[in-house]
C-alpha cells in the first residue's frame, strides 16, 4: 500500500467537504489527511487529500471523486514530483534544567516559539510530514502534552507536469 496524494479542484460551496469525505466513507478509503482552501480563482477550493492505497484503489478514488457534481477535477500526485508540506504546533513540557536542551534540538528545525510559559513552550514547525514527525519524536522524552497538525498540502513541482497538461488540455485545471 502507497501513500496517495490527491490534488482536488472543487466548487467553494457549503457541504462539498462533508459529500468528499462521506463518499471516502462510504467506498471504505480512508482518509489519513485532507487540507482544503482557496484556489486561484474564488469560486474554487483546493483539496489535497492523502490516503493509502494500491493502483486500483487510487484509480477508483479518482473516478469516484469525479463523479461528484461539485469536483472540477482530480489527479493522483503520488508520483509526482511534489512540494508537499505541513504545520505542526507543538506543546512540550520544560523545566529550568531542560529548556536549554530543548532549544538545542529546536535550532536545526528552525521552528518557531510561538508560546512560552513556566512549566510548557509551544512551538510552530513547517516541513514534510518526515520533519515534523522527527522533532515530535525528539521532544517526546521531554514530554509533549498537545499536538495540532494541518495535514499534507501539496503542489507539483513546477516545469514537471503542470504546463504541459494545462497547454495540452486547456479545460483542465493545472495542479
Amino acid at each position: 500500500m502507497m501513500e496517495r496524494i490527491l490534488s482536488v479542484i472543487v466548487n467553494d460551496r457549503p457541504g462539498v467537504l462533508a459529500r468528499v469525505a462521506g463518499l471516502f466513507s462510504r467506498r471504505g478509503f480512508n482518509i489519513e489527511s485532507i487540507t482544503v482552501g482557496s484556489a486561484e480563482e474564488p469560486t474554487y477550493s483546493r483539496m489535497t487529500i492523502v490516503s493509502h492505497g494500491d493502483d486500483a484503489m487510487a484509480q477508483q478514488m479518482v473516478v469516484q471523486l469525479m463523479k461528484l457534481v461539485d469536483v472540477i477535477d482530480v489527479h493522483d500526485i503520488s508520483r509526482e514530483k511534489v512540494v508537499s508540506r505541513e504545520l505542526a504546533l507543538i506543546k512540550v513540557r520544560i523545566a529550568k534544567e531542560t529548556r536549554m536542551e530543548i532549544s538545542h534540538i529546536l535550532e536545526p528545525f528552525r521552528v518557531s516559539i510561538v508560546d512560552v510559559g513556566h512549566t510548557s513552550m509551544s512551538v510552530e514547525v513547517t516541513g514534510d510530514t518526515e520533519k515534523v514527525d522527527a522533532l515530535i519524536g525528539l521532544l517526546s522524552p521531554y514530554g509533549v502534552l498537545a499536538i495540532a497538525r494541518t495535514g499534507v498540502t501539496a503542489l507539483v513541482r513546477s516545469g514537471i507536469s503542470e504546463a504541459d497538461s494545462y497547454d495540452e488540455r486547456q479545460t483542465a485545471w493545472p495542479m
